[in-house]
């Protein structure tokens, strides 16, 4: 299908858009986009959303309420547990002993499965309904207790570039700034808090992943977060509740690529003045092109 086509690489430009995988403590992935599971109209709608979006990593909340829906469906028996790695995550929790009841919950359920993601957990300790923003003092306290019970911890985080630093001192495997709150869609919101945060957490171990999590609202808010330098952006409602799903998920896709291989490239100099594309110098006079 056409959206497909968009997002193909041709073997002429490979060569020159090599990019490593996105490497988490003992997981590597092929894509840097990481997608949510939830907030889709049906289970087969998400399933077909999952393939165009490329991701090989999914969250999943694993909550039973969450797991299994009004129609007594189970979301485990629409993802394809071979072509995906499930990262469970405690969405919904307020307390750092809720959060880490709901880690170990996950951590039983995936190894059950035998998804390699048993030992990974997403960690939210959420302090309010409202904004669904972290509690920082129970994320910290959390992120202490998965990291001594062996769990590889992604931390949903605010931008706040010291709480981050203490987040990875506790031996966070990846520190997750949100881009704006949760579902909001309102994408980056403090571009500088972003830089800030991958500066600390980056200035001992340059390749420690810095993922963006929560808040983008369109392709272009995750083009802008890969441009800024970070490693990977994890979204759900910004598929989940597109006009037209499918279509988002496929764009998704290929912002994240854009967005890393124009990080990559490094972006021309901004100047304050005009710059003619074809000098006077080195040029056919009265043509404007070069010999």
């Amino acid at each position: 299908m056409a959206g497909e086509a968009m997002t193909t690489v041709t073997d002429d430009t490979a060569a020159g858009c090599m990019d490593g995988p996105l490497r988490v403590g003992d997981m590597t992935l092929a894509s840097r986009l990481i997608v949510g599971t939830g907030k889709y109209a049906t289970h087969p709608e998400m399933a077909r959303c999952l393939a165009a979006a490329g991701a090989d990593c999914v969250t999943v909340a694993v909550r039973r309420e969450r797991l299994v829906n009004a129609a007594g469906e189970n979301i485990l028996d629409a993802i394809d547990l071979a072509r995906y790695t499930l990262l469970p995550n405690t969405a919904g929790c307020y307390t750092a002993a809720d959060a880490v009841r709901v880690a170990r919950l996950g951590r039983e359920l995936l190894r059950d499965l035998g998804n390699p993601g048993a030992e990974w957990v997403k960690l939210e300790v959420l302090g309010d309904p409202k904004t669904l923003l972290p509690d920082p003092v129970g994320t910290l306290e959390a992120t202490a207790q998965l990291v001594a019970d062996g769990f590889t911890v992604l931390v949903y985080s605010s931008d706040d570039p010291v709480v981050a630093r203490r987040l990875k001192a506790l031996g966070a495997a990846s520190v997750m700034p949100a881009g704006s709150p949760i579902g909001s869609g309102q994408g980056i919101l403090n571009a500088n808090n972003l830089r800030i945060c991958m500066e600390y957490l980056k200035e001992d171990d340059p390749d420690y992943p810095v993922i963006v999590d929560a808040g983008v609202g369109t392709a272009s808010d995750v083009a802008e977060a890969m441009e800024l330098g970070v490693d990977g952006v994890l979204l759900n409602t910004a598929i989940a509740h597109a006009t037209d799903p499918l279509r988002m998920a496929h764009a998704m896709k290929a912002a994240c690529f854009a967005g890393r291989q124009a990080f990559l490239a490094g972006r021309m100099p901004r100047r304050l003045y005009a710059t003619a594309s074809s000098p006077d110098e080195g040029t056919i006079a009265g043509q404007g092109r070069p010999h």
